[in-house]
């Protein structure tokens, strides 16, 4: 594309967080009309990049250059997120920022305006209008914030950031929470709101997603540029190649050999408590030598199982029996000694003791077994043997077994509570959300290590938000909608939209198909 048509410049950034570059020379360009997709894993620079050009943060070096209602590219002030604003540069966060008790309406005003100014709301409305109209993003704004769905909520936000005139569009994590029906109607919104010559700053980790929507690609490593693809010319290898910095290789899932079922739900009934969602009669199968997929938009009843499956929780009513025992009463110990593990979703809070070295927390679950313990004392050397062999078998990057755990990065933390799971060789795993925060090459790591758990006899359920990895792994996948679980049937008679249906809510949709 032409110079003239460039409508925001990043030119030779540079951020340090004392001697961590978290942004190192780096330069972007985006036109009218094109959807660039910045890629790069947790702690590349997008975060950071991202909260430079809006304001939030100070760049040491660089400038940030946008064009102007003249057509000039004029340099904006830097730490000003008002004037990122004024220059026509919009942002829609994964979390979004609504406030849930107020309309539609009011919340795209919310901050313009005065929401009590009558005149106003009726201009207001006539300039959404015209903003659906162009762009497809029908929506009811007369309804409250909480009663939409999440792809209603999303709609809002876009709807908020074109009311103020967006020329730039950034979307951060835009299909995170959505089925895949609602985000190829996103996808259908941002095509239409390009023609009309919005540019768009697209942040994903989900390739296949980022093949379909985008023009051009850019990909950050380490806090560097590492490349850009045009996205005609790119397909997934080539793309997780650059992240990573080297060749991934593909995963070839091979079907499992279900065996016995050793764990199981009979009707069970949950109660929300906390962060923990509810669960109405839910009935569920886990057989040894198989992987079970939870699929479902986040929210629905996955903390609960988890919950129950980490001995967190025990049933209002129905069954929980593991290896045909109940179990009665909410005990994490009880499930580690009869040969349970989990990896949980939130393992910084929930998954490591920060304070305690790599080597305690590799046998924390493990303290009492005879491998650890002699005498009643502990076996400090044993416990260094079994974390020096983990740390190389499982690529955990800190300074050795005596490294506090809060020192290292999200994904060594991953891959820290990944090393304690499988090195018990354990009969049932709980993987939830077991590559978030990893690179490609990690993430290829961890999937042939649970497929190697699998053939190892381990039943094994995986909950994830991410439909290619559950479709990478799973024998059978279980969909969950608002507290409820319908067994969708075995992986190679599936297909994202059967899924995406499912998790919208679509129940009968297994029945239709067979039909």
């Amino acid at each position: 594309m032409s110079p003239s048509k460039t409508l925001l410049s990043l030119e030779n950034i540079t951020k340090r967080f004392g001697a961590l570059a978290a942004n190192d020379d780096i330069s972007l360009r985006l036109d009218e009309g094109e959807v660039l997709a910045l890629l790069g894993e947790n702690g590349a620079g997008k975060t950071t990049l991202m909260n430079i050009l809006f304001g939030h943060y100070v760049q040491d070096a660089g400038s940030v250059r946008v064009k102007d209602r003249e057509g000039n590219l004029v340099t904006l002030p830097p730490g000003s997120p008002g004037a990122a604003l004024a220059a026509g540069i919009g942002m829609v966060h994964q979390h979004f920022t609504l406030a849930e008790n107020l309309s539609g309406l009011d919340n795209i005003r919310l901050g313009t305006e005065k929401l009590l100014s009558f005149g106003q709301s009726g201009r207001a409305r006539e300039k959404i209008a015209q903003i659906i109209a162009e762009s497809g993003l029908d929506v009811d704004l007369e309804r409250r914030v909480d009663s939409l769905t999440v792809g209603e909520k999303q709609r809002v936000e876009i709807l908020k950031a074109l009311y103020r005139d967006a020329r730039v569009l950034i979307l951060d994590e835009p299909t995170a929470v959505l089925t895949p029906q609602e985000a190829e109607g996103l996808f259908t919104v941002l095509r239409r709101l390009a023609a009309n010559g919005l540019g768009v700053i697209f942040i994903s980790h989900k390739l296949g997603e980022v093949l379909s929507i985008s023009n051009r690609i850019l990909v950050l490593r380490s806090g560097r540029k590492a490349g850009e693809l045009v996205t005609a010319d790119a397909d997934r290898r080539a793309i997780a190649d650059l992240m990573v910095g080297k060749a991934v290789t593909a995963i070839d899932r091979k079907p499992g050999v279900p065996g016995a079922p050793v764990l199981a739900l009979e009707g069970v009934n949950l109660g929300k408590s906390g962060a923990r969602q509810s669960l109405v009669d839910v009935s569920l199968t886990l057989r040894a030598g198989e992987i079970v997929a939870l699929a479902g938009v986040s929210g629905n009843g996955q903390s609960g199982i988890a919950a129950l499956l980490s001995g967190l929780a025990i049933p209002d009513s129905g069954l929980f029996s593991l290896f045909g025992q109940p179990v009665l009463r909410a005990d994490p110990r009880d499930l580690v000694r009869a040969g349970l593990a989990r990896m949980p979703e939130d393992r910084q809070h929930d998954g490591v003791v920060g304070t305690m070295s790599v080597a305690d927390n590799i046998a924390i679950e493990d303290v009492r077994s005879p491998g650890f313990s002699r005498f009643g004392l502990l076996d400090r050397k044993a416990m260094q043997e079994r974390a020096v062999t983990a740390i190389e078998r499982y690529d955990v990057r800190c300074s050795g077994p005596d490294a506090e755990a809060r020192l290292l990065s999200g994904g060594n933390v991953q891959k820290l509570i990944l090393a304690r799971v499988l090195e018990r060789t354990p009969k049932v795993i709980l993987a939830n959300q077991p590559t978030r925060g990893l690179d490609i090459g990690a993430q290829s790591e961890v999937h042939r290590r649970i497929l190697a758990a699998r053939d190892r006899g381990a039943a094994i359920l995986v909950i994830s938000e991410d439909l290619d990895e559950l479709f990478t792994l799973a024998d059978r996948f279980l969909v969950i909608h608002a507290g409820q679980v319908v067994d969708a049937g075995p992986t190679e008679t599936l297909d994202r939209a059967t899924v995406g249906l499912l998790m919208a809510g679509h129940m009968n949709s297994i029945e239709s198909r067979a039909s």
